[in-house]
């Protein structure tokens, strides 16, 4: 069968999540068409046989990006192609395109898809369902499945290999289209794709609290601070490192809750990283129950020995 993935990219090169996405299109067919688009895509369309791809469509044209042109460009390569499948990863870009392609594909779209499996002729996905509450086995009777994947949940395609790059004219217009892209601090991780978030919650009383999760987070050198609700909602953090519902979802590696009491809202953001550390002075705080280890203590003073720890284990290489 064949699967098409759209390949978000950034300095000549897929984004880490659309690389996912390839591993994940790669591991279940090999037949991938990735398609790619904007400024500086040409770069990024030479490299994406290493990452999974057998095919790769550069659509040419506008750099100005619209969601809904996309969607009907991603729609008519579907088509074009035969595809049983479109994946996007779950970015704010993925998200907002996904659902216009899958409308446009009389398909219904699987949204935050955490594995993707072959059935038959067609694929059985796992998602969860209301806010985490649930994990739900699904297998989808459209004849494109049209979905989503979490990020930092597959795993990225490691064989190589070349794939045959074709240009195709970009659809001009669309109903909306993107103005302009306010860049974060450079350098700066973003909590949905590092592999390690260290997040706070209100129990560090103040945003000066929060100088003892950026510490253990430097100490990591790969990891972002993340926050919950009540801490951005005080004004103590941005928006942008958020974790939970309404927030952003993240799949690292290892997650530690500092001083977060565990919400279901904010547990819906992060229940599927790999690991997760809770830190809390209350040992009934729910997070516990979700934590595969858990620390009861008082933050400022078990995160000052944790950072200085960890960074002994990195000086020792």
């Amino acid at each position: 069968m064949t699967i098409v993935v759209y390949v978000e990219h950034q300095h000549g090169a897929p984004k880490r999540a659309s690389a996912e996405a390839l591993g994940a299109a790669r591991s279940l067919s090999d037949q991938v068409v990735a398609v790619v688009a904007g400024e500086g895509a040409d770069a990024a369309a030479a490299g994406l046989g290493g990452h999974g791809a057998t095919r790769v469509v550069h659509l040419t044209g506008s750099h100005a990006f619209s969601p809904d042109a996309m969607a009907q460009d991603l729609a008519k390569i579907v088509g074009e192609h035969g595809a049983k499948g479109l994946f996007l990863s779950a970015t704010s870009t993925g998200s907002d395109v996904a659902p216009r392609a899958a409308a446009l594909l009389d398909s219904t779209l699987f949204s935050n898809c955490t594995a993707v499996n072959a059935a038959g002729d067609g694929f059985e996905i796992t998602r969860p369902w209301l806010a985490g509450k649930l994990i739900a086995e699904l297998s989808p009777k459209s004849s494109v499945l049209c979905a989503t994947l979490r990020r930092n949940t597959f795993q990225a395609h490691s064989g190589g290999g070349n794939a045959e790059v074709s240009q195709v004219a970009a659809t001009e217009t669309g109903q909306a289209t993107l103005a302009r892209i306010e860049a974060k601090e450079e350098g700066k991780l973003d909590v949905s794709e590092a592999p390690v978030v260290v997040s706070g919650g209100r129990g560090l009383k103040e945003p000066e609290g929060f100088g003892v999760i950026e510490e253990l987070a430097a100490a990591f050198g790969d990891a972002a601070v993340g926050a919950s609700r009540a801490v951005v909602d005080a004004g103590w953090r941005p928006h942008g490192e958020q974790v939970g519902q309404t927030g952003k979802t993240v799949s690292p590696q290892l997650y530690i809750a500092v001083a977060i009491s565990g919400a279901i809202q904010h547990l819906a953001g992060m229940k599927t990283s790999k690991v997760i550390v809770a830190i809390n002075k209350d040992p009934e705080a729910p997070i516990f129950k979700v934590a595969d280890y858990g620390i009861v203590g008082d933050a400022f003073e078990v995160l000052p020995v944790l950072t200085e720890e960890v960074r002994k284990i990195r000086a020792q290489g």
